[in-house]
């Protein structure tokens, strides 16, 4: 049975609801796949069995009664270790919270619960979410499926590793400024952004909650939207017959192609190519209105974030990895006016692009302008770490930013992802393109030429 373990969420859904698929055979099947994996350490900071055999018996049961909950009830995935699980330690990749063990679970938890999604364990992150490398030395660093001494991205680093190598069906993570699509990129999976506010953060440790979001991390479109409808505990949207043919996409030109190495501008390229065979429309868009609140992002973010943390980190300072401590002490000394100023800016920014953006059925960038960086040259600090760090999450930061809604795509070249970006609340729509998109990207450029 352990060819299951690399099938979608979908699919495994589907082989239970046929009745082909036993889902505590299966959550077992995951549990020793991890248990046996040379890396798992690296992956999942702590990993459930009890938790997950319970749910997935209860799971079969409704399965064998014809009672079965969604699509995807029975099927084991991760959670990122900041969202809150009853009696289960949850310390957000940091060792301020080391220890820290709630008493409840968070209400997307217990949502998907509720929905039969059956939980394997909790991944490693980078600390308090606050990074998109993914290098984090005080707990664990993640590998890339891609490349196993390079960082994963961050901040759901683990998230996006317990799917690449198979050790859970899906993921759910968390994305501030890119912490779900630029691990997703990196590991050539899908990873879906929602809108700030759609999913409840509720029991979810905070980084900035004016821009922090609930999101999914899967093998496919089709397991995105599983997943994003099993979150909000409802029907997923339907993707049958989703087609690019008529779709009128903008290429955004602004910052997001900047500076962009070899191997991402050449999946962008290939991948424009790909949609425009498949009956895409394809037309640049210029919005220069949005560089101004991207240049404010140290004010909008470290502001937020040290007002969250600050008290915390000056009473341990130590227990956090020095560059990620630095990051949040940026915002120590942001004045009111200043921040206001920068939110107010942000706002008009909002507006300017919602009305250049509006023919558009979505607004297309590459996910990340650079590939995973290496892990042990990330920690001798220098120009590599800052560059790195600062490109990381420049392009998925303008969804962020803008308040929208955003999905990547593998592209078919390594650790390379193109991100699709819609309207706020509009995952739906968003996703349904994303399926075209998705099927147009598989297909060989001579063919889908």
């Amino acid at each position: 049975m352990s060819d299951v373990t690399e099938m979608s969420a979908t699919a495994l859904g589907q082989g239970i609801g046929r009745g082909e698929i036993d889902p505590v055979a299966l959550t077992q099947a995951f549990l020793d796949k991890i248990a046996a994996h040379p890396m798992a350490n690296r992956i999942y900071a702590r990993v459930t069995p009890d938790r997950a055999l319970a749910e997935a018996a209860a799971a079969k049961a409704r399965a064998d009664a014809g009672q079965r909950r969604s699509p995807l009830d029975g099927v084991p995935v991760s959670w990122k270790d900041l969202f809150d699980t009853a009696g289960i330690a949850t310390e957000a990749g940091s060792k301020l919270l080391e220890g820290r063990v709630p008493d409840a679970d968070a209400p997307v938890l217990r949502t998907a619960t509720a929905m039969g999604l059956v939980c394997l364990g909790k991944t490693h992150m980078s600390e308090l979410a606050f990074s998109g490398l993914g290098l984090n030395p005080m707990t664990a660093t993640s590998p890339c499926i891609n490349d196993h001494d390079a960082v994963a991205g961050g901040s759901s680093s683990g998230a996006a590793a317990s799917v690449a190598f198979g050790l859970a069906a899906a993921a759910i993570g968390s994305d501030t400024g890119g912490s779900v699509r630029i691990p997703s990129c990196w590991n050539d999976l899908v990873g879906l952004k929602t809108t700030s506010g759609r999913i409840s953060l509720d029991g979810a440790v905070p980084l900035a909650a004016g821009f922090d979001t609930v999101g999914p991390l899967c093998q496919s479109v089709d397991d995105a939207a599983q997943v994003f409808a099993a979150l909000e505990g409802r029907a997923a949207p339907d993707l049958q017959g989703a087609s690019l043919k008529g779709r009128r996409v903008a290429r955004l030109t602004t910052i997001v192609l900047d500076d962009l190495r070899p191997e991402p501008a050449r999946a962008f390229a290939e991948a424009l190519d790909k949609l425009a065979a498949a009956g895409a429309e394809i037309v640049d868009l210029e919005v220069p209105e949005i560089a101004i609140p991207m240049a404010d992002a140290g004010i909008l973010f470290t502001t937020e974030a040290w007002a969250t943390w600050g008290e915390a980190i000056d009473a341990n300072p130590d227990a956090m990895f020095a560059p990620i401590r630095e990051r949040f002490e940026a915002g120590r000394s942001t004045s009111g006016a200043d921040y206001i100023r920068a939110k107010n800016r942000m706002a008009a920014a909002r507006k300017a692009y919602a009305m250049a953006s509006v023919g558009f059925d979505a607004v297309l960038c590459p996910t990340a302008p650079i590939l995973p960086p290496n892990a042990e040259k990330l920690l001798e600090g220098g120009s590599y770490y800052v560059t790195e760090n600062l490109l990381a999450l420049r392009n998925t930061r303008v969804g962020n930013v803008m308040g929208l809604c955003a999905l990547t795509l593998p592209t078919g070249v390594p650790s390379c992802g193109l991100t699709l970006m819609g309207a706020p609340n509009t995952e739906d729509r968003l996703l349904r393109l994303g399926k075209a998109a998705e099927e147009a990207l598989r297909q060989p450029l001579h063919l889908a030429q």
